[in-house]
């Protein structure tokens, strides 16, 4: 029989789902986490390795004869050396598209809590200052309303094109800058990256990490940008400066940040934006609705099936 080890499947399964699609292509064994080194003892007989975050380095990979496949539980496959993963025979697949709707939603999450404080509004509400305010409708907190703002997109893949329609939704002027040209929905329009940061009343970024992308937006980047401007990040931590948005942030040059993304996950206890004014972050939750995780895991399973048969997909090695 088929030998499935999950090296990390604890973030995707929490509990609250089913291994139950792979289970029914060979026999499951599934950690919820995986210290380095435990993944070869862990692995040493495994046909196919499910895995999240572990490092599956040359090494790795040439320890384990048995092994021929890798499925990833991610869009992103950083952690695989996938060079030599072709090199050795091994099939590696990751799963593209699984939550996109959810980190749009992620985004438009942030930017609404940034313009309607329900969160603070709530808590100081149920802590008595309505009760206490001398007007009928009692508002702590200044709203922001969306409607006839312009939202700049740094990317426009899958995410950042339902970002887009959500945008248009709510009667924003939606810009858009990315490294490709690809057919705009209507309503949208291209820019160049300089007119995105400088004119976005909100920003919101979508695109990929790699070489051109790391540290994009830098301190020089985010000085352009509106004093009463908003900044969204859903893609990675590392495509921005983060000391430099917290000195933007706490000098009044941008008037707030949702980030779900940072550098160092968690971040250090140093960092910078733990106590910046007006940033809100959330640990890195935008891909995980139930969802979208019960689609990672038939997708996971899906691709190990396709292997199976002959007819790899979404092969990326």
């Amino acid at each position: 029989m088929l030998e499935i080890v999950i090296l990390d499947g604890g973030t995707t399964n929490p509990g609250d789902l089913s291994w139950a699609p792979l289970e029914a292509i060979g026999h499951v064994t599934a950690y919820d986490n995986t210290p380095a080194k435990l993944v070869l003892e862990r692995a040493k007989n495994a046909d196919a390795v499910i895995m999240n975050r572990i490092v599956m380095s040359r090494e790795v990979m040439s320890a384990l004869p048995k092994l021929r496949f890798i499925g990833a539980l991610a869009t992103g496959f950083n952690t695989i050396d996938v060079i030599a993963a072709r090199e050795m025979g091994i099939t590696v697949c990751n799963v593209p598209f699984y939550c996109v709707e959810t980190v749009a939603q992620q985004a438009f999450a942030l930017l609404l809590e940034l313009c309607n404080h329900t969160g603070d509004i709530g808590s100081t509400t149920l802590a008595g200052g309505w009760n206490e305010g001398i007007r009928m409708s009692y508002m702590s907190h200044a709203l922001f309303e969306l409607s006839g703002k312009t939202l700049g997109i740094f990317g426009f893949g899958n995410i950042g094109r339902t970002v887009a329609k959500l945008g248009l939704a709510l009667g924003m002027r939606v810009i858009v800058n990315s490294r490709t040209k690809k057919e705009l929905p209507e309503g949208c329009t291209w820019v160049d990256f300089d007119t995105l940061f400088s004119t976005s009343d909100v920003v919101s970024l979508h695109c990929p990490l790699n070489d051109g992308t790391r540290g994009i937006v830098s301190r020089e980047v985010l000085g352009k940008m509106k004093p009463t401007a908003l900044l969204i990040n859903t893609a990675r931590g590392a495509v921005l400066d983060e000391a430099a948005l917290a000195d933007a942030l706490n000098d009044g040059r941008l008037a707030g940040a949702g980030l779900d993304v940072m550098i160092d996950e968690p971040p250090k206890a140093d960092n910078p934006l733990l106590t910046a004014k007006n940033c809100i972050i959330t640990p890195h939750i935008a891909w995980a609705s139930r969802d979208a995780r019960a689609r990672l895991i038939r997708i996971v399973a899906d691709n190990l099936q396709a292997f199976l048969d002959n007819r790899p997909q979404n092969v990326v090695s």
